[in-house]
């Protein structure tokens, strides 16, 4: 094997031994020279045997470590049909530790590779030599619609129509009786102009796909058309005038084929809108204060801590905090809520929303591409990017097309000679063959599907991470939420205080107060709200010791203060009057001051006022919803009741969720998981499809497949509702596609159908899959 050297970024090495140790792994490969440096957290790897780069961060891997992964996006330009796809992805692929996946539907290519492994310049030049061309795509200015090649692709239509109608005429009058109105030698001119002319890119575009080894719809039009004209042209140039001539079908194909890709580009574009509407809440200016004065200046001139004025009607430029001002802002393109939310000082504002009424003073926190705007863009060119497992069976069938297709023409013309006796007539059935046969349709069932169910998913604040998402999220039957955050505000707060063994109130929440200040817990916060609000002050507080799921305990003013879950607090202590305030509905935390009772605190999460209705939804559409709970079994109980849960888990520790959700998957259960902690990160991992909450932590939205911009069960529901349409869009699309095909080839090859009107018929086929999922558009909650 030929040497090839890499070099791989580390992370996670803490000491000089750590290199040593990844260092020793990797020389036990096979035909691996590996040398690590600590310093520079970078491996020099030489391969020469079977093993290769992913081999190599496998075992890395393995050790403890990690080898960044990249992302690299580029916009692929010449792709003619689905076979140009899977060749480009196929040359991609071909490098070390490159995963690529190429989406015809939105002519963009993502690699994913080892980081340090490979780069933009190399993925360019492998692109070319296949025959294309590509750029870099940076990530938060998603592809553009190249109007300059639109209008190109127009005047070729153009021309090629304007050539092709004088022998559509001659066809016209031949049916007519009449022949030669339009003499042979002008039909051999014309014709010949819109083969060598417009029709200049199929012999293009089937010359570079067959020097790479593969074919394309390029080689099936070239090849047909060819056929067609070089027999016309044979027949005039030798001035056999009995023998007829099929100028028109050549040239009608050619313009048949234009006509159908321009109409396929404009509905492919239509597909890809919800990306540009998002863009397009972006202002270019923004009014800022600077050295006392106002002044518009450039949005990429912002930086954070501008502070920026926006008036009413106008949108936001930035993301940032209100520093003075009311209004009411439409959030709907972010939150997909169409209710304005009013906003005053110390509100938190987003870049691309609409003030409606008011003016805002706002200070700027992120700008450009940092704002929460361009990470929703990016996330959904992302999604539209990528590929849904059903797909597969397109590409496979699409890999393999145009070779059987040829095969098939061949003995279509072998054939029908043998049957008819005529070589004319053979030729025609092939050209039929050749030219109805297109792997378009294939290409485009499944991809503008889901460019399309992503854009709307997008427009109503629901954010899927990728196309396997989107597919997956129809299958749900089981749906796992957690309660707090989820099902209820996420804000307790506490509503009663029993003082116990003397101590009074304000030394029971001063106490509490200042033990509870080390914690994050949601009980936690809403013990040291309630302290603030009695104006109470924090204590100093020594040896701060928390126990996971159960309290905390710590030294304050030379006492022993513990603070938790009833059981855990009080050891063997009467827990009467704990499970009085539990069966009203309340979380009660227990406190002991010197191991004796100090008090009870109840505290009460409000149930959303949507979540009631957002479970019926869901248990209608034939989706089991569970709930887990920290709470005890009566606050579980009361709960679950109150909004119509029929199975529900109580006492579930954080570190039990993702146990739980495995039991419900080993049911045979396809299970969704809802949160928003960062203690549900590890259950939304372990489920089949994952929600978060945007409001929620970002280790729990990094770990979702779905990202819900509003908190609202409902658009759990919105998410399943819109998959399950999706779904049905791309069933439907890959159906016409193989049905068009299954008929129109055996209808060709018989010489039930002209060139002329195959070439209309492929035409139409793609454009007819565009359309069907289009209408998935018509989807509404």
């Amino acid at each position: 094997m030929m040497n090839t050297e890499v070099s791989l970024p580390i992370s996670g090495m803490s000491c000089a031994a750590c290199a040593t140790r990844i260092e020793k792994v990797l020389n036990r490969l096979d035909g691996v020279d590996a040398s690590v440096n600590f310093a520079t957290e970078t491996a020099q790897v030489r391969l020469a045997g079977a093993a290769g780069v992913p081999d190599v961060v496998g075992a890395i891997a393995k050790a403890g470590y990690t080898v960044p992964e990249e992302t690299l996006t580029l916009a692929i330009s010449g792709m003619t049909c689905a076979a140009c796809a899977l060749r480009i992805e196929k040359v991609l692929n071909r490098a070390e530790g490159v995963s690529a996946s190429v989406n015809f539907a939105t002519e963009t290519a993502t690699l994913r590779y080892p980081g340090g492994q490979y780069g933009a310049d190399v993925a360019i030049a492998a692109v070319r030599k296949a025959g294309y061309d590509a750029r870099l795509q940076q990530q938060d200015t998603p592809q553009a619609h190249d109007e300059g090649a639109l209008r190109r692709s127009w005047l070729a239509f153009g021309v090629a129509a304007v050539l092709t109608l004088p022998l559509m005429f001659e066809m016209g009058a031949m049916l007519q009786g009449s022949h030669e109105v339009v003499p042979r030698m002008w039909q051999l001119a014309l014709a010949s102009l819109v083969q060598f002319t417009v029709g200049l890119r199929f012999y293009r575009g089937a010359w570079h796909a067959l020097r790479g080894g593969s074919a394309n719809m390029d080689v099936l039009i070239a090849l047909g058309t060819t056929m067609a004209w070089g027999y016309s042209a044979a027949v005039t140039l030798a001035g056999w005038h009995d023998a007829h001539i099929y100028f028109e079908a050549s040239a009608a194909i050619i313009t048949l084929v234009l006509l159908g890709k321009l109409l396929e580009a404009r509905a492919k574009g239509r597909t890809a809108g919800a990306i540009a509407e998002l863009l397009a809440l972006q202002p270019k200016t923004a009014r800022v204060e600077r050295d006392g004065q106002l002044v518009d200046i450039a949005i990429g001139d912002l930086v954070v801590g501008d502070i920026v004025i926006v008036r009413q009607g106008e949108p936001l430029p930035v993301d940032g905090r209100v520093e003075d001002g009311n209004a009411a802002i439409d959030e709907a393109m972010l939150s997909g809520e169409s209710a304005p939310v009013s906003k005053a000082a110390g509100d938190s504002v987003y870049a691309g929303t609409r003030n409606l009424e008011g003016m805002l003073r706002i200070r700027a926190s992120a700008t450009g591409g940092a704002t929460q705007l361009a990470d929703i863009v990016r996330l959904v060119a992302q999604a539209q990017g990528s590929k849904a497992p059903i797909q597969q069976l397109a590409d496979k069938i699409s890999a393999v097309f145009v070779p059987v297709v040829v095969a098939i023409a061949v003995v279509t013309f072998f054939a029908t000679a043998w049957w008819t006796g005529s070589w004319v007539t053979a030729l025609m059935h092939a050209v039929a063959v050749l030219v109805i046969a297109c792997p378009c349709a294939l290409g485009l069932a499944t991809p503008t599907a889901v460019m399309v169910g992503v854009g709307l998913g997008a427009k109503r604040g629901i954010l899927f991470r990728n196309a396997e998402a989107l597919q997956r999220a129809r299958e749900v039957n089981l749906l796992v939420v957690d309660k707090t955050g989820t099902l209820t505000e996420g804000k307790p707060a506490v509503t009663e205080v029993v003082p116990q063994n003397g101590f009074d109130l304000n030394t029971v929440m001063q106490l509490a107060a200042s033990a509870e200040a080390g914690s994050e817990h949601p009980l936690a916060r809403a013990v040291l709200t309630h302290g603030e609000a009695l104006g109470l002050s924090r204590l100093p507080v020594e040896d701060f010791v928390a126990a996971p799921g159960h309290g905390v305990s710590a030294k304050i003013d030379g006492r022993a203060v513990r603070i938790g879950v009833p059981h855990w607090a009080l050891p063997g202590g009467d827990l009467t009057e704990a499970e009085r305030l539990q069966q009203r509905g309340q979380t009660v935390i227990a406190m002991t001051v010197d191991d004796v009772p100090a008090g009870l605190i109840g505290i009460v999460d409000t149930v959303r006022p949507t979540s009631k209705a957002a479970v019926a939804q869901l248990q209608q559409a034939g989706v089991e919803v569970v709930m887990l709970s920290g709470d005890n079994e009566a606050v579980a109980a009361s709960v679950a009741a109150s909004l119509g849960i029929r199975r529900y888990r109580a006492g579930v520790k954080p570190a039990d969720k993702a146990d739980a959700v495995q039991a419900f998957r080993a049911e045979g259960k396809v299970v969704a998981m809802a949160g928003d902690g960062v203690n549900d990160a590890p259950a939304l991992a372990a489920a089949d499809v994952s929600f978060a909450m945007r409001t929620g932590a970002d280790a729990a939205i990094e770990a979702a497949d779905i990202t819900l911009m509003h908190n609202d069960l409902a658009h759990i529901a919105d998410a399943l509702s819109l998959s399950r349409a999706t779904m049905r869009k791309i069933r439907q699309n890959l159906f016409f596609a193989f049905a068009y095909n299954v008929l129109g080839i055996p209808l060709a090859a018989f010489g039930l159908l002209s060139p002329v009107i195959a070439g209309a018929a492929m035409a139409a086929s793609s454009v007819s899959v565009v359309s069907n999922a289009l209408l998935l558009k018509r989807w509404h909650r």
